[in-house]
């Protein structure tokens, strides 16, 4: 079965990974200088320049992420502001990912600077959950030596940004844990532990949207124990299927699993420019060809893209990146490009670009054009016709709720009667 089609590993138990504010940390890794001033990192994604990322020393002078740039220097003029660099987080981010690979195939990153590991079956190799810990802990540290002044060594280094670790069954007593522990410590919540850990802990560890947070609390439900201690069926009543949800992660009644990451081999196209680009209607055309080379690779050929990313390196050491999950996976230049252009009309690169990249990463089957009868026997072959095949037989039986398609074989073929010479048999592929 390919690899596409194969259901994700998934697990039980949870190590979460977290280093608060990644990227700020991936900054002040390349420039020391930052860790002792008030700093903050600007949005990379918004119409407007607005604060992303805040320093403690900069928090503490009232400036808080979401304000304009200025309001953040009137509340403290000393403020350092950055530019962002987020294919440089995404870099770091991954080289993370990778070491935590290490550990465990069953890696499900969350967020920039937050991952979940699975533990299931792995007692046998490190032990009970402190040996875990210990070799998540090697194994991070090991990634710090091998990729030198990243985010990860400055998390190490400073004890006000260490990493944090929390073991539990389930990602959110991980997360809780994780959010609990003192930077560079883990704490682990052991089986059967969950319902007490989380009596304790605020409302605010949940997943809330502000105005559910408000209401929890002006109904007095201020820990996840005094949340649990009541009918589920009266919080749902209040709140809905969300309500469902927090009541069950309050009680320890539910454990969402780690679901490891399929990975595509991802297709990368680029294009170099000679001197630097601005013109936004040159990137735009710049996308759309890059898009058709990525589409005519041999190995998208049967495939429809399901994710696709756009970065762009920009004078200065800076960069630009964007990426767009497909509601319904396309093939179609056109469909694919249209988030990307909206993202770079909303927020276009900070400076020139030199060198724009477009990435598939993703891909569901390509049902709508199978490539069986490609004129060339070597792209054919490339493109895996049974595998297209296979898809298109899924989906016709999905939806006619019964096999519509057969092989012909010979049961008797010296016989007179035609209907006797050959029978169908259901195809499975």
């Amino acid at each position: 079965m390919d690899q596409y089609l194969s259901p994700p590993p998934t697990s039980s138990v949870a190590v979460c990974v977290w280093i608060p504010l990644f990227a700020l940390r991936c900054e002040e890794a390349r420039r020391p200088e930052l860790a002792s001033q008030p700093s903050a990192l600007l949005a990379p994604d918004a119409s407007r320049r607005v604060v992303w990322q805040v320093s403690p020393l900069a928090r503490h002078a009232g400036v808080r992420p979401g304000m304009t740039v200025s309001q953040a220097i009137g509340l403290c003029p000393a403020l350092r502001l950055c530019e962002p660099d987020p294919v440089h987080y995404d870099e770091r981010f991954a080289l993370l990912l990778a070491a935590l690979a290490r550990v465990s195939p069953v890696v499900e990153p969350a967020e920039l600077g937050l991952a979940y590991v699975g533990m299931d079956g792995l007692e046998g190799i490190y032990g009970r959950p402190e040996g875990q810990v210990r070799e998540t802990q090697l194994r991070i540290a090991d990634c710090r030596l091998r990729i030198g002044t990243a985010s990860v060594e400055s998390a190490i280094h400073n004890p006000q940004s260490a990493i944090r670790l929390g073991w539990g069954k389930g990602k959110f007593v991980a997360w809780v844990a994780a959010t609990r522990a003192k930077p560079g410590c883990a704490i682990i919540v052991h089986a059967g532990e969950e319902g007490k850990f989380l009596a304790a802990q605020p409302v605010a560890v949940l997943p809330l949207d502000p105005d559910a947070h408000r209401r929890l609390r002006q109904l007095g439900l201020r820990t996840l124990g005094r949340l649990a201690a009541l009918p589920e069926e009266a919080i749902v009543s209040q709140f809905g299927r969300a309500g469902r949800r927090w009541w069950r992660l309050a009680a320890g009644a539910t454990a969402e699993p780690v679901v490891g990451r399929v990975l595509p081999e991802p297709i990368s196209v680029s294009l170099t420019f000679f001197t630097p680009v601005a013109d936004r209607e040159m990137l735009v055309l710049a996308l759309e060809r890059l898009i058709e080379r990525a589409l005519r690779h041999p190995r998208r050929t049967g495939w429809r893209v399901q994710v696709v990313r756009a970065r762009a390196e920009l004078e200065h050491a800076a960069s630009w990146l964007a990426a767009a999950t497909l509601k319904d996976p396309s093939a179609d230049r056109d469909h694919i490009a249209a988030p990307l252009k909206t993202r770079l009309a909303q927020a276009p690169p900070a400076g020139a670009v030199e060198r724009l990249v477009v990435e598939f990463t993703a891909f569901t089957p390509g049902t709508a054009e199978l490539q069986l009868f490609a004129r060339d026997a070597g792209a054919a072959a490339r493109a895996g016709r049974l595998r297209a095949l296979r898809s298109a037989v899924q989906e016709i039986t999905l939806r006619l709720k019964r096999p519509m398609l057969h092989h012909i074989i010979a049961v008797q073929p010296w016989s007179r009667l035609p209907e006797r010479r050959y029978a169908l048999i259901d195809y499975e592929p």
